[in-house]
């Protein structure tokens, strides 16, 4: 049984910094991604980073540089935001999917496993 808990949104002036945690369980099978997600109002949902098991990582080109995506030992996923813009406000989900191959990491619909979002607001 495959659960994820998002933690950490809040809000942050422009140019900050803030990290989000993704709790993970019941998903260790050694294959797959897991990735962030983010939706604003009015907008469709959109991959922001991907992390494949082996280590191979994605980001979407407006957060590059800023973004990092990573997951401790304690299966925890991580996604550090610094130099944070207006634009970056949303809710952010995190995602999981064993069947996930990297053309398809930022399909939301190719992830099975979804936690409940935690918002983000950079004002």
């Amino acid at each position: 049984h495959v659960q994820l808990v998002e933690s950490g949104g809040g809000s942050v002036q422009p140019g900050g910094s803030l990290t989000l945690s993704c709790e993970l369980s019941g998903f260790a099978d050694g294959s797959g991604y897991v990735a962030w997600f983010r939706q604003s109002e009015g907008q469709e949902r959109e991959g922001v980073a991907a992390l494949a098991s082996e280590g191979t990582t994605r980001y979407k080109d407006s957060v590059r540089g800023r973004f990092t995506i990573s997951k401790d030992y304690g299966k925890t996923l991580f996604l550090q935001m610094t130099d944070v813009r207006p634009e970056d406000t949303a809710k952010y989900y995190c995602a999981a999917g064993r069947q996930v191959t990297y053309s398809r990491s930022f399909t939301w619909y190719a992830y099975t496993h979804w936690g409940q979002g935690t918002q983000v607001t950079v004002s």
